[in-house]
């Protein structure tokens, strides 16, 4: 559960950026009607939008709506089993979990609700997803926890892994599309259309005439890079897909991602896991108009590391330049998506805020390695193992449950 919540929860939850709070779930008259057996279990409509929207504000990876129906199952199964086993989350720790995860949005759990409904999330759909998870975390503690063991050569052969003989990269290209609020339907359906592309020149024709990247000219290509470049929450995401796949349909903010693979590889040394990246926000009026862009490209040309920003935001507001050194899970992820393909010192003018009126002049200032000259410490290779070893054998007993179960799609 710790690991989902980091993976998936914002520093901030910019709760207005794809689903605002006028946005009505479907038809009222069959909003309870269920939609897909488990069992004895029924899954509604109303809980399908309702998980959708609160994923797609989460700014899950996928196709939200698709997502939700996958996660919903898959509760069933897992509550099911819980029950059967005896297991029973109490209310006090439920409600600690709601504290947790709201914490990663820098808020507390009635703050956290406050932002969810006003963006149309009830607080009894976020109780469930969170009560959902620690259930199984109870469960797969209760039931696998004992048979799991970690030997003195597993600990080596992990710090071996760690210290790094071979690493992967990856070649990729992208189509980054701008998605106001009032264009995000539009822009969600044709980004599902380009997400069924199998072929690379198709993707990179897409690439010419859809993106708002700087990459838009060459079709959408990026250069290779270390997979341990890309958001942590991203990178399964990436690892997932064949040469000429395209992922499905990533929400940023104020924009919707796709990427294709091209190809990857392993190298001959493993790239380091980043503990901070350092950047540098500088933001100018006018959003992508002529008038800004050619400011950034002065800027640019006049400046090397972060620390010349200083000089250029001199004399103005505070605000105009941000300067921050974050772990890599806790960085906006349309930020870290950017910083990903940058070195120390290069600019991206990519992105904008308020509504596209707002450019940012985003700079690479320089990355922390994760791991000291010691690596990583016993207990925390111990950990590492333990918890892969405990996903497996989840990831097993779920497969089996589905696999036992009555599941009937109603719609």
């Amino acid at each position: 559960m710790r690991k989902f919540l980091a993976a998936i929860a914002l520093p901030a939850l910019a709760v207005s950026v794809l689903v605002g709070p006028g946005a009505a779930p479907a038809a009222s008259q069959n909003l309870f009607a269920p939609v897909i057996k488990v069992n004895d279990q029924a899954i509604t409509r109303y809980e399908i939008e309702q998980r959708a929207r609160m994923l797609t504000l989460f700014r899950a990876p996928g196709n939200p709506r698709e997502l939700a129906r996958e996660q919903l199952i898959e509760e069933r199964l897992k509550l099911d089993a819980a029950r059967a086993s005896g297991i029973v989350i109490e209310e006090e720790d439920i409600q600690a979990g709601m504290e947790e995860f709201a914490s990663r949005a820098n808020m507390n759990a009635e703050q956290f609700i406050r932002a969810l409904e006003g963006a149309g999330v009830s607080a009894e759909s976020y109780r469930a997803f969170v009560s959902a998870g620690l259930t199984w975390r109870e469960l797969v503690g209760a039931r696998f926890a004992p048979r799991v063991s970690v030997s003195e050569a597993d600990i080596e052969r992990a710090r071996a892994a760690a210290s790094g003989e071979t690493g992967v990269r990856v070649l990729l290209s992208e189509i980054i599309m701008a998605a106001p609020p009032e264009q995000v339907e539009a822009v969600q359906e044709r980004a599902l259309r380009i997400s069924q592309i199998d072929t690379i020149p198709a993707f990179a024709a897409e690439a010419r005439r859809s993106s708002a990247a700087s990459t838009r000219d060459r079709g959408g290509r990026l250069d290779w890079m270390p997979i341990t470049n890309l958001p942590p929450q991203l990178r399964p995401v990436i690892l997932g897909l064949a040469p000429g796949e395209v992922s499905d349909p990533l929400p940023l903010d104020g924009a919707i991602a796709l990427f294709q693979m091209r190809d990857i590889e392993e190298t001959g040394a493993a790239e380091p896991e980043y503990a901070a990246i350092e950047y540098a926000a500088y933001y100018i009026d006018g959003g992508r108009s002529d008038r800004a862009l050619s400011r950034a490209a002065r800027i640019e040309a006049e400046t090397d590391t972060c620390d010349d920003l200083y000089g250029v935001a001199k004399g103005q507001p505070p605000e105009v330049l941000e300067r921050d050194s974050r772990a890599p899970a806790e960085i906006p992820q349309d930020i870290a998506l950017e910083l990903a393909k940058l070195d120390p010192g290069e600019v991206s003018t990519t992105l904008t805020r308020a509504n596209g009126e707002t450019l940012v002049f985003l700079m690479l200032c320089g990355r922390t390695p994760e791991l000291g000259e010691d690596g990583p410490s016993t207990e925390d290779l111990t950990n590492r193992i333990r918890n892969r070893r405990l996903d497996s054998f989840a990831n097993g007993y779920l497969e089996q449950l589905r696999a036992e179960a009555r599941i009937v799609e109603l719609e």
